[in-house]
C-alpha cells in the first residue's frame, strides 16, 4: 500500500470519530510512521510485539495551567498494520480501531478502559 493510501485511511478513520469529539480534540498532532523508534519500543517494554499506535501527550483530563506547549501526538504505524492485516478491508478497519484507539487515551481513558470501551463498541456493531 502507497504512503498516500494510508494516509487517506488515517484520514478516513478521524473522520468516522463522532464529531462531538472531534471537535474536542485540543492542541493533537495526527502522524504517520513506518516504524515505532527504538526510544518508544524501550519506553513501553514492547519486546517484539506489534505496536499499531501511539499517544503521546497530556490527556484531556489531566491539563491543568496548560499552555505554551508542544501538541499531544498521535502515531499512527503502517509496517506493523500492514504486516498484521492481509486485506485492503482489514487494513481499513485496523486503522479505524487504531485511530478511536489513540484518541480514547487523548480522552484520559486508561488501556484497561480503553479495551472495555472497544468491547462494549464492538457489540453496538456487531448487534
Amino acid at each position: 500500500m502507497t504512503y498516500e493510501e494510508f494516509e487517506n485511511l488515517v484520514k478516513e478513520g478521524i473522520e468516522a470519530i463522532d464529531e462531538k469529539f472531534l471537535q474536542r480534540l485540543k492542541n493533537v498532532d495526527i502522524v504517520i510512521e513506518d516504524n515505532p523508534s527504538p526510544e518508544q519500543i524501550h519506553k513501553l517494554r514492547l519486546r517484539g510485539a506489534l505496536l499499531f499506535g501511539l499517544y503521546e501527550g497530556i490527556p484531556l483530563t489531566k491539563r491543568e495551567q496548560y499552555g505554551q506547549v508542544l501538541p499531544d501526538k498521535i502515531t499512527i504505524f503502517k509496517n506493523p498494520i500492514e504486516q498484521a492485516f492481509v486485506t485492503p478491508d482489514a487494513i481499513r478497519k485496523a486503522i479505524k480501531d487504531t485511530v478511536w484507539h489513540e484518541i480514547a487515551h487523548h480522552f484520559g481513558m486508561d488501556e484497561h478502559q480503553v479495551r472495555s470501551a472497544e468491547k462494549q463498541r464492538r457489540k453496538k456493531q456487531a448487534g
